[in-house]
């Protein structure tokens, strides 16, 4: 199998050339097409339709099966609100041919490369095009069923060999390597609520400094029985959250390789990474960093302080955080008027570690269908994990009016 498994943000990596005084150069990467799956539906037209109508529903509630979906891993459920994928057929995109030895995991980020790279048209050399895809633990499912098998089996090691591919972090990008012809850079990182975000900087360095000339990233979260009971057992969300999956993969390359003519869904302009110890520096601490995380990934991306961004923020879903990140916005950015929120967790669900991924997906279907408040260029994703981890991404919107 292919790839390399992150379990830290790229932090090492070689930064992008300097301007003189020693600020930043802006290098903007250009989002080129996508692939999304999500409770809101697949594609553009299907999540601006859910971001127009007033609310969302909560979702099913597992308990023992009922009203959970046949195909998600896992049984037994707990009494939680879940938010499936809506409408994955993975063999309506993928063919039947393998389709039972992958996970789920490894079905969405699939299916979601394919149609990401079926949506640019020109090819670019496999040999400078790779995958970089964000995750918590990869299959949560399947690493459920092949260690409880290690347990009820007769014999540890009478367990299904066959399975254990599907329960390693990096199955899903190896794999869909592999399918693809990719052979370029490969690699999972793995980063809770930043994954997606981590795996997006990652890129972006890898193309800004030469290292591939396109690559697919984003971030994947599957629903299992597993994970289910974690989160009702740690009481990290909100009551009336629900728990969602999804898959976000986007095409980058460097801006302008695209060549003219070819359609530019939106610019990465920055990624800022940022921690603050919870522990001994507390909510207010890490609600400080990630404040000072967005404000520096504003000024890297040559945008003013003031500028009027939308603001799609990834923990209003979990207990505490979503207070954190507000504060944080509050002192970054001052009050964002209503219009200029994109709100995801009715929509998807708390998706964890493809958070970033579906909140770029909201921030661009809101801006294909025209619903871009007056005066927007660009957008703000954020991100804040329960270690105390932050994150901002800056999304600039093509061709604004």
């Amino acid at each position: 199998m292919t790839g390399s498994t992150l379990l830290a943000p790229a932090a090492s990596a070689r930064p992008a050339a300097r301007e003189e005084g020693g600020a930043p150069a802006v290098a903007p990467v250009d989002i080129l097409g996508h692939g999304v799956f999500s409770a809101a539906g697949f594609g553009p037209e299907a999540i601006a339709a859910a971001q127009s109508r007033p609310s969302a529903p909560a979702g099913a509630h597992g308990d023992a099966q009922d009203g959970v979906p046949a195909e998600l891993p896992g049984e037994g459920w707990p009494e939680l609100a879940v938010r499936p994928v809506t409408g994955f057929d993975p063999v309506a995109v993928l063919g039947r041919k393998g389709l039972s030895r992958l996970s789920r995991t490894d079905q969405l980020v699939m299916a979601a490369c394919t149609l990401a790279a079926d949506a640019v048209a020109a090819p670019a050399a496999q040999a400078r095009t790779g995958l970089v895809l964000g995750t918590t633990v990869g299959s949560s499912g399947a690493q459920e069923v092949f260690f409880r098998d290690t347990f009820v089996q007769e014999y540890p090691y009478l367990v299904n060999p066959s399975a254990f591919p599907g329960t390693l972090m990096n199955s899903a990008a190896g794999k869909t390597a592999i399918r693809l012809g990719l052979t370029g850079v490969n690699a999972t990182v793995s980063g809770g609520p930043l994954a997606a975000l981590h795996a997006l900087r990652y890129a972006r360095t890898a193309l800004v400094n030469g290292h591939a000339d396109r690559l697919l990233a984003g971030g994947v979260e599957e629903l299992s029985a597993a994970s289910a009971w974690a989160w009702r057992q740690s009481g990290a969300l909100h009551p009336a959250a629900a728990l969602g999956e999804g898959c976000g993969i986007f095409v980058l390359e460097r801006a302008g390789a695209a060549g003219a003519g070819r359609g530019v869904l939106g610019q990465l302009l920055a990624c800022e990474t940022g921690y603050a110890d919870p522990v001994t520096e507390g909510p207010l601490g890490v609600a400080g960093r990630l404040a000072a995380v967005v404000r520096r990934a504003l000024r890297r991306s040559g945008l003013p302080a003031d500028e009027p961004v939308a603001v799609a923020p990834g923990a209003a879903a979990r207990r505490g955080w979503s207070a954190v990140e507000r504060r944080a916005l509050r002192t970054a950015l001052g009050a964002v008027p209503a219009d200029r929120l994109v709100r995801t967790g009715a929509l998807f669900g708390e998706t964890y570690g493809a958070s970033v991924a579906l909140q770029l997906a909201a921030v661009l279907a809101r801006w294909q269908s025209g619903a871009a408040a007056p005066g927007e260029r660009a957008a703000v994703l954020t991100a804040v994990g329960p270690d105390g981890s932050v994150g901002a991404a800056v999304i600039a919107r093509p061709d604004p009016r």
